[in-house]
């Protein structure tokens, strides 16, 4: 949730909410919040949801990956951007935590 006060002038803010459905099971709620008291700023707000694409999973494992691999793949190359903002120690985890969902949620 962003709040921006009345006594603030000028501020910016973006805020994204993005989501990636892994199967056909999976769902998504996106509620992003911008409180503004005041005026003189400018505020975004957006949300996408997409999903990990057949062609993607069959093209990785023509090439040798396993599916829960290539699920894997596409799911830490959605993250990355925010992931690398991390500590290097929280990025690890994060990628071992992923692979091991990847590889009970797939076959």
């Amino acid at each position: 949730h962003v709040h921006i006060p009345k006594h603030l002038k000028g501020c910016k803010n973006n805020t994204e909410c993005d989501a990636l459905l892994i199967n056909s099971k999976s769902r998504t709620d996106t509620y992003p919040a911008v409180t503004v008291r005041g005026n003189q700023h400018s505020t975004q707000h957006e949300a996408s949801v997409s999903q990990v694409s057949e062609e993607q999973i069959f093209y990785m494992k023509q090439r040798g990956l396993s599916e829960a691999e290539a699920m894997s793949l596409s799911v830490n190359g959605f993250v990355n951007d925010l992931v690398r903002e991390f500590p290097m120690e929280y990025s690890v985890e994060l990628k071992r935590l992923i692979d091991l969902e990847m590889e009970g949620s797939v076959g």
